[in-house]
């Protein structure tokens, strides 16, 4: 889910920086130390949008950097369980596939990708339904729902595309065009009302 939030932080400005207007030195600070970051609680910080109140600085003994408490805004990332988000497939392997969620890269495994059995085909690195003839493969867009997530020592996020309405987009479109030329059909069939006029 991404999401905008207000934080507060202690923010190191080193020496080369204090030509630059506190504010803007503040920032470029923040900017280099947490965009790209992962926090457990927070999430993945992606930009950092505004800076609005600045403590007085201070200086610690043997460091020439002056620090200051800040509290700042900023746009972040976070899984969440059940969560349910588009992404693109970044890698095929044998045992499943990765996809590209937000800012981190979550995993598909082999048996969560499809209701059928699918086959690894590692010359086309693609993977095929045995009955259904779905295939996945590098670049495709997916439907999935986050069935885990994890931020010990690496983080790990772990999806299924089995329940209904996930999967590839493409899968996801064929099977919704079926079900309009099925509902269709069945409207064909149905006979219409009313009986025999009274003679």
């Amino acid at each position: 889910m991404y999401q905008k939030i207000v934080a507060v932080d202690e923010v190191k400005v080193p020496p080369e920086k204090f030509e630059m207007d506190v504010k803007d030195a503040i920032k470029e600070c923040l900017i280099e130390n947490l965009e790209g970051t992962l926090d457990k609680n927070i999430g993945v910080f992606l930009a950092i949008t505004d800076v609005y109140d600045v403590g007085e600085g201070i200086i610690k003994p043997n460091d020439p950097s002056v620090h200051y408490n800040v509290k700042f805004e900023a746009l972040v990332w976070k899984p969440i369980e059940h969560e349910i988000i588009e992404a693109e497939v970044t890698d095929i392997t044998e045992f499943g596939v990765f996809l590209r969620i937000g800012a981190i890269d979550g995993f598909v495994h082999i048996s969560q990708i499809m209701d059928d059995y699918v086959s690894f085909d590692e010359k086309n690195m693609q993977i095929t339904g045995k009955q259904s003839k779905r295939s996945l493969k590098v670049g495709d867009i997916v439907r999935a729902r986050i069935i885990s997530i994890s931020f010990k020592e690496q983080t790990k996020i772990n999806l299924t595309m089995r329940q209904p309405f996930l999967g590839a987009k493409k899968w996801i479109e064929t099977a919704s065009k079926a079900k309009k030329e099925e509902a269709k059909e069945k409207k064909k069939k149905v006979p219409k009302k009313g009986g025999e006029k009274g003679k």
